[in-house]
């Protein structure tokens, strides 16, 4: 068996491209995590991806729209995806990304 490491370059972009692929599809089967359920738990929402897909563009010199970049993530417009699947965010849920966001603001 390989360690990750051992892999050429090549091998390990394509390796790390097929399991953003897998990411990006296990997300658009579970549709109803919303993005506020995955920025308390880890930081990150689907519009982060896309954020770092644009920003991932810009560092090879390429030029990315975002709400090109935000549509391959949600596999339609982010306005479509917006009025079928994103529910209103609970207090609860409210409550707790400020209080993530604020531990998080405090370990800085």
């Amino acid at each position: 068996m390989s360690d990750f490491n051992e892999f050429d370059q090549a091998t390990r972009t394509e390796l790390e491209a097929a399991a953003f692929r897998r990411l990006l599809s296990h997300l658009d089967d579970n549709k109803d995590v919303q993005n506020i359920d995955l920025m308390i738990l880890a930081d990150f929402c689907r519009n982060c991806l896309s954020k770092w897909l644009v920003s991932a563009a810009e560092e090879r010199g390429e030029r990315l729209d975002y709400e090109a970049a935000r549509e391959y993530v949600y596999k339609m417009p982010y306005s479509e995806w917006k009025a079928h699947y994103q529910g209103t965010a609970t207090p609860e849920q409210l409550a707790a990304l400020d209080a993530r966001q604020a531990k998080k603001n405090n370990q800085e």
